[in-house]
């Protein structure tokens, strides 16, 4: 089996990590991606504490599956929690209610800790859910299922240029960031390293632009005319059924919970 990511679904060089083969790898793509969206779905609306708890139980029994790599998967689902600590923190204290405790004069309200557990619960429930189904797939896999799956050509275009060329432009920065080095350029709080950054960043998009403009001219020099066909053909076999029986019977608890 190819090496490829987990939870990136990239191959450039420098961010590999080898997957373990899985149960889940043996799924059509197309199932995993619709039963990761599903799985977002129910989670994100539900307002029911028993049915997030459910979901994060679930979305860890997905991982185990998926054989994710711990340690690299704990990074992942902290680096996301840091971003909405500081809502979490705060909704206790900004959201009325019953009075729960005091600190320096403010009052958190029950209501307010729980909507902040129920946003964590979603959070954890629904990263780890994508990093299992769809994170162990390279990039190209995931375009030609989303392709499979109706998306808009462009949008399945976007993301396969994206992530092809996401390389090439950061050694384009790490080129011009050496450059800046060579010119005994110390980076700092003061108004020339701000202005410094700036011009850094506008070059990196004008770069950009131009290797998109190249690299356009190139592909239509042969034969490009907007669309990339797909010559695999993805077919459902008898586990993947299974699969979708097993999750539909799931989804119909979470709805009968919820209900």
């Amino acid at each position: 089996m190819p090496k490829s990511l987990e939870h990136s679904a990239t191959s450039w060089k420098g961010q590999q990590l080898k997957h373990k083969p899985s149960l889940i790898d043996q799924l059509d793509p197309r199932l995993r991606v619709v039963i990761a969206a599903l799985f977002a779905f129910f989670i994100v609306l539900s307002d029911q504490l028993l049915v997030l708890i459910i979901g994060l139980i679930t979305a860890f029994a997905l991982a185990i599956l998926a054989r994710l790599n711990l340690k690299r998967t704990l990074r992942r689902v902290i680096a996301m929690d840091l971003f909405i600590v500081g809502l979490l923190i705060m909704l206790p204290f900004t959201t009325p209610g019953t009075e729960l405790f005091f600190i320096m004069g403010l009052t958190a309200s029950q209501e307010g800790l729980l909507h902040a557990i129920m946003i964590g619960l979603k959070a954890n429930a629904s990263v780890l859910c994508l990093l299992s189904l769809i994170g162990t797939m390279n990039a190209t896999l995931l375009g030609h299922t989303l392709a499979h799956l109706k998306v808009p050509d462009k949008l399945v275009h976007l993301l396969l240029f994206t992530v092809r060329y996401l390389d090439v432009i950061g050694q384009e920065f790490k080129r011009m960031r050496r450059a800046m080095q060579a010119r005994a350029f110390v980076m700092g709080t003061n108004w020339h390293t701000r202005r410094s950054v700036g011009y850094l960043i506008g070059m990196l998009l004008v770069r950009s632009l131009e290797r998109s403009e190249r690299i356009m001219a190139a592909m239509k020099c042969r034969g490009f005319k907007g669309r990339l066909y797909l010559l695999d053909q993805m077919t459902l076999a008898r586990l993947d059924y299974q699969a979708a029986a097993v999750a539909a019977l799931w989804f119909a608890l979470l709805a009968g919970l919820s209900i």
